[in-house]
Order: C-alpha cells, then structure tokens, then sequence
C-alpha cells in the first residue's frame, strides 16, 4: 500500500493559507501559532518534493502543484464530514447538521420559515443557511458543500449533468403599487397600462432582475419597454420607494406577503397575464443524503408547497 504523504491537519492549514492569503492569518483562523504553521508546510513540501507556495510576493500564493493539492484537499475534507455526519446520523436526528442553500429571494423571505418550523420538529440539528445567487448555490451543492438547495433563478449550463434538479413550486411575481395610487383598486389592469408606469427595480446586472426580466418576456410582458425611474440595491428598498410612492414594482409574491397582509401595499392584476416562475429543488445524487435532509424534504417542504399555490 503507498504510503501518503501528507495528513488531514495538513491539508487544513494549507485550506487556511489559502483563504487567508497568509501564515499568520490562516495560524490565527486555526488557533495555533505561526511557527506551527510554517513547520507543516516545510514538512508537507518535504514528504512532496514540491514547493506549494511562492514566497516571493506578500500574499502567500498557490505554486501549479499547491493549486492540485488544494482541489483534491477539498474534496477528501469534504469527504471525511461526509462521513462523520453519516456516522451521526445513527443517533437518529439527535444530531449534526443540516446545510441548505437558496438563492437571494428565496433565502430571505421563504427559507426562515421552513427552517424554524424544521427546528421546532428537531431541535437537536444544527441548521446553516447559504444565501447566494443561484450560480454560486448550483456549485456549492454540486461539490457538496450544501447538502439542498432551493431557487429560483437559471442553472448553469455545465451543472445541469451534476444535480438532481425538481421542480418545487410555482412563485407568482406580482405587480405591486402605492395604496395611494389611482390604479391601485381596479379590477384588472390591461396589459398596455404597465407602459405607462413608473417602475422601480434592482440593478440591470443583478441576478434577481435578470431573472424577472426573463420571466416577464415569457409572460408577455416586454421588460425592455417598462419605463425605469429608479435602480435600487435591494428588495426591501425597492418595497420602501414604492410605498412611499415612487413607483411600481415587480416583486415575489413571497418577499410581499407581510406588506400586503398589512395594507402597506397593493397588489394589482393584470387583465389575462399570470406572472410565475417555477422554484427548483437541486441536490446532489451522489453525495451522502442525510436523515436531516430527509426529514426537511418529506416533513418540511410540502407544506410550504401547497401555501405557495
């Protein structure tokens, strides 16, 4: 058998060096000192016979050979939780740690609620919570570092092989306006009228909007010719402008349900278009699927299914 050359503990600070960007720093994350560090590494580049960093610059850089050995590194520290959270998984659920994705919106308003009803069920599992884009949350779950994900943006093409990708449930966009506004209570706004409108949305490079902007041309609703009063950073500030009465918007019916419960703003029809898209639920088929995420799948999403339809 061959013997290998290098340990987990080594493989963990040269994790650390590399997030880092320095000795020090990683020595700090890890809590043991600098010379602790330096001396794993010589060791590690000894039993190699490559160097792993170059030391020229002041950021501790990556050498071809440290770049290898910290992409095979991530995958066996991956592997070895992997393990052990199947391990503690025999203790049926009084236990470890359940890791979830979801991209921006539905990470905000739709993933708090599944996660405090799962920990009102499990109170022993530790829960995180990853919100990004939908890319960053594709890859964290096909290199197993999420164990699910839900979101509602586009997959990327080149992960499309490596997920199990389920449809969840459909998310209505909504078109939202002041309480104060004129065409606030009619019955059904025609479609020619949303031109009209002074709209106010996220950043044209944003994820999210070009998600709706998708889904609004499918709908029959062309984004390019909306009238763009403001660019705002953030749903919560795009729900301010418009009850203060700067605009119209379209928002997830999820990010509005609190608002529209209390009258702060209103939602309007539009006369024979119904704006939806559908939310995915991705994981990864070859990656160990703990009873934690078993239970949150059976138990927990189904009934946030049915309340979004």
């Amino acid at each position: 058998m061959i013997d290998i050359p290098f340990t987990l503990d080594q493989l963990r600070i040269l994790k650390a060096i590399a997030a880092e960007g320095s000795f020090k720093r990683a020595a700090d994350s890890l809590y043991v000192s600098q010379p602790a560090v330096s001396l794993q590494v010589q060791h590690l580049e000894r039993q190699l016979d490559v160097p792993l960093f170059d030391r020229g610059g002041r950021r501790a850089q990556l050498t071809e050979a440290g770049q290898l050995l910290l992409s095979y590194g991530d995958r066996i520290l991956s592997l070895c939780q992997e393990t052990c959270r199947a391990i503690d998984d025999l203790q049926n659920l009084n236990g470890g740690t359940l890791i979830i994705g979801a991209s921006q919106t539905t990470g905000t308003y739709l993933m708090p609620q599944m996660i405090g009803l799962f920990r009102k069920k499990y109170p022993e599992v530790s829960v995180q919570l990853h919100v990004h884009s939908t890319r960053r949350t594709a890859w964290s779950v096909a290199n197993g570092q999420v164990d699910l994900a839900i979101i509602g943006g586009e997959i990327p093409a080149d992960l499309l092989d490596s997920l199990e990708i389920t449809p969840y449930a459909e998310d209505e966009l909504a078109l939202i306006l002041p309480t104060s506004h004129p065409l606030a209570q009619v019955g059904a706004l025609p479609i020619e009228e949303l031109y009209k409108l002074q709209f106010i949305t996220l950043d044209s490079q944003s994820t999210i909007r070009k998600a709706i902007d998708r889904v609004l041309l499918d709908s029959s609703v062309d984004p390019r010719q909306l009238t763009i009063a403001m660019e705002l950073n953030s749903i919560e500030a795009i729900k301010n402008a418009v009850q203060a009465g700067l605009g119209a918007a379209f928002l997830s019916i999820t990010a509005i349900e609190k608002e529209l419960q209390m009258g702060a703003l209103q939602q309007v029809r539009i006369d024979g278009v119904v704006i939806k898209r559908m939310l995915l639920q991705i994981r990864n088929p070859n990656r160990y699927r703990s009873k934690a995420t078993e239970a949150f799948c059976n138990e927990v999403l189904p009934i946030f299914r049915e309340k979004t339809q």
